[in-house]
């Protein structure tokens, strides 16, 4: 697919923006509640929807009950408000398809009122093509859902889809859009060109923080970078709509936060996210969860450099 990305840019467009909330920690190893729900109000407060349990707030490191928790907190917080999920299930090479074990991930974050988002697993990336589409068909009868393309990057059981399974993805009416997390410019334009041919009302999510741009050729966004600073994407992306100029520096900052932040070892931009938010004073403490790598110290002075950029 020959993509000209110029033909793509949409200027005044109104951005949906996804913010996936960092799970913050005490200095004792106990998840700091206050905190946490503190985050999420002011997420929703900014314009954006608060995506739970996703990486950022080591989903795939909590227990079932915590999960749980996270949800009802979500919930008695947003008062309605729209919220998404990550629905994980944890598997080994070469597994089978477990739709009853992503039924059971999927139906407390439905029963909350948010709207689950399917990582992948092996038993669900592992089969064939036609395979893969007949999974995300049955999760559809299960609950609408938002898909979620992983590069192995992030995780081994991740794959980035064939734009033949991403066509059937589209078919598959339950599936409401799909984060796309490969890190590469040109594999998302081809989903932007074909969502724009096949069901303009899918929504492509960037995931790529290396390239927050996206936004202006038509994706939508669900990052773990906004969750540094939720007010600022809301102002980007307001600055857009309005075709105000200050959208290009604005994003220029944000994007060397995130160049900063999300470099290798990129699972450590959680730790990232906890000293920048703990500067920016939302936060007591900047530990993380104990199974997640950690950023040298040096690492503040550079963030709080970046902070005076954007003025916060």
């Amino acid at each position: 697919m020959t993509i000209d990305p110029l033909q793509l840019v949409r200027p005044r467009r109104a951005i949906t923006g996804i913010s996936a909330i960092l799970l913050p920690f005490q200095a004792d190893g106990a998840i700091d509640w206050p905190a946490f729900t503190a985050h999420v109000q002011r997420t929703a407060a900014a314009g954006l929807a608060p995506a739970v349990n996703m990486d950022t707030g080591f989903g795939n490191l909590l227990d079932d009950a915590t999960k749980r928790e996270v949800l009802e907190r979500t919930r008695a917080e947003l008062g309605g408000k729209m919220f998404v999920a990550g629905a994980f299930v944890k598997d080994q090479p070469g597994a089978a398809f477990d739709r009853d074990a992503y039924a059971r991930a999927m139906e407390p974050i439905v029963a909350t009122g948010g709207t689950p988002v399917i990582f992948q697993s092996y038993g669900l990336t592992g089969q064939s093509d036609d395979g893969i589409i007949a999974n995300y068909a049955a999760l559809g009868r299960v609950s609408p859902f938002i898909g979620f393309e992983l590069g192995t990057m992030f995780a081994p059981f991740g794959k980035i889809y064939s734009l033949e399974v991403y066509r059937g993805l589209l078919g598959v009416n339950a599936c409401l859009g799909a984060k796309h997390s490969s890190l590469n410019r040109e594999l998302e334009w081809q989903r932007i060109v074909l969502r724009d041919q096949v069901r303009p009302d899918f929504k492509v999510f960037t995931g790529n923080d290396l390239a927050v741009d996206m936004v202006m050729y038509g994706s939508d966004y669900l990052l773990g970078l906004s969750t540094f600073a939720p007010d600022l994407f809301a102002k980007r992306d307001a600055y857009w709509l309005a075709g105000d100029p200050r959208f290009y520096e604005l994003n220029d900052v944000l994007q060397y936060l995130g160049f900063f932040a999300f470099r290798n070892p990129v699972p450590a931009y959680k730790h990232s996210a906890a000293m920048f938010l703990k500067l920016r004073g939302w936060l007591s403490c900047d530990d993380t969860h104990p199974q997640s790598p950690t950023r040298p110290d040096s690492d503040r002075a550079v963030l709080a450099g970046i902070g005076d950029m954007l003025g916060v």
